[in-house]
């Protein structure tokens, strides 16, 4: 091995400083090995040459006055040890560059940012990953650039009890989970070897279950719906309203309801998997009332593909906050009524006929069963009984409208 010329005294800050650039790159040398090179462009960098498996090689340190002398001596100091161990301080720098390379890409915010890329791809709502992207948002200005298999359940909790710190419980706990899922995914990556987020089970404040504001009565719900027919904005929202009231579905599934999506001679909304909550595809049976109210629409498929377009732009639907605006807008405060609302009035007064078989009133709420099996049967089981039961339902909310008697069908369960 060779290290170049040795000069004790070495090198100054003031004869670095002087040093002019000439027609040809020139040395001015330091001692140990260490010169500055000085390039005809004025560039100036500390350099170093060594001999390692018969191999004559150049090192660059880096750049003056970016890099100063004392600073350029340690690293100078550092390689030599390297050599001296028999190892190439070029190829240690390039391992470490990668080591730094997939050190950032294992932060909690990389993988993070990973894994909803990952469950977009699996077809996950858009609304599902704009939310949990909101969450993890929430803990990355404390934890996005530690090394996920770092992170200890101290750290995390810490970040949590942040947003604790604000009353914010519900986003706290929904935080936590959303950690979670990340972590489970970096331990199937090779990133992580636990999910330390099981740990905080317990160590948030739960809060207290609130059930989102639904009418419920028939006196209220005639009430509703004579109100909703007095709603003197945008006319295509009255209509959701209206809508919503007859089919009970998600306020999102409305909301992106498109015209392709609907057979009218049959009779049926089928909604896409992608659409729907629970990623399975929905039959909604479709009343003459929900006919009609369908034949009321001014549409042009050619224009919008959705029921409800947007004002501003007619590829996006409605806003996901027009129902509850309208509701407001006729009265109803937000601890009163709501778009979900219109499932909990369908729910409760169905159930309280006593003539619809439960599991029917629970496959037209597109609610899941965890038994695949049972859930096909229950498919095929219960259409025909779904298909009376809207048109009744359809029927009854008329009546409560009108404020007339309300009639129960003489028709029991299907199968019964």
């Amino acid at each position: 091995m060779s290290y170049g010329n040795r000069q004790k005294s070495g090198l100054n800050a003031a004869c670095v400083s002087r040093a002019k650039p000439r027609n040809k790159a020139y040395k001015l040398s330091d001692r140990d090995g260490l010169y500055l090179q000085i390039e005809p462009s004025g560039t100036k960098s500390w350099r170093m040459n060594y001999r390692i498996l018969g191999k004559q090689k150049t090192i660059n340190f880096g750049r003056w006055p970016e890099l100063p002398l004392g600073e350029a001596r340690t690293r100078l100091l550092d390689a030599r040890r390297l050599i001296a161990d028999g190892t190439d301080p070029i190829e240690q720098a390039k391992l470490e560059k990668i080591a730094k390379t997939l050190a950032a890409s294992h932060t909690f915010e990389a993988v993070g940012n990973e894994w909803l890329e990952k469950i977009g791809a699996e077809g996950a709502a858009a609304m599902t990953i704009k939310k949990s992207r909101w969450l993890l948002a929430k803990l990355y200005s404390a934890l996005g650039q530690r090394p996920i298999a770092e992170i200890t359940p101290h750290e995390l909790l810490l970040a949590l009890k942040k947003i604790e710190a604000s009353k914010r419980y519900d986003t706290a706990n929904r935080a936590r989970t959303a950690a979670s899922q990340v972590f489970r995914y970096a331990i199937a990556t090779a990133r992580a070897e636990r999910d330390i987020a099981t740990d905080l089970r317990g160590a948030l404040i739960t809060p207290k279950t609130t059930h989102r504001a639904a009418i419920t009565t028939p006196v209220e719900a005639g009430a509703l719906l004579r109100t909703i027919d007095t709603y003197d904005g945008y006319a295509l929202t009255r209509t959701a309203l209206r809508l919503l009231a007859h089919v009970f579905v998600r306020p999102g599934e409305l909301r992106w309801a498109e015209w392709k999506e609907f057979d009218l001679k049959k009779r049926v909304w089928t909604i896409p998997a992608h659409k729907m909550k629970m990623r399975r595809p929905h039959a909604v049976p479709l009343s003459l009332q929900v006919l009609g109210i369908l034949k009321e629409i001014e549409h042009d498929s050619d224009y919008s593909p959705f029921l409800f377009p947007s004002l501003r732009s007619v590829e996006r639907p409605m806003s996901d906050n027009t129902i509850n605006a309208a509701l407001r807008r006729l009265g109803y405060g937000k601890d009163e009524m709501t778009g979900h609302g219109f499932r909990a009035l369908a729910a409760t007064l169905l159930n309280e006929m006593g003539c619809w078989n439960p599991d029917a009133i629970e496959r037209q709420l597109a609610h899941a069963d965890g038994n695949s099996i049972r859930r096909a049967y229950a498919r095929g089981q219960y259409w025909d009984e779904r298909v009376r039961m809207m048109q009744h339902w359809s029927d009854h909310i008329d009546q409560l409208r009108d404020g007339a008697t309300v009639l129960r069908p003489k028709f029991g369960h299907s199968g019964s």
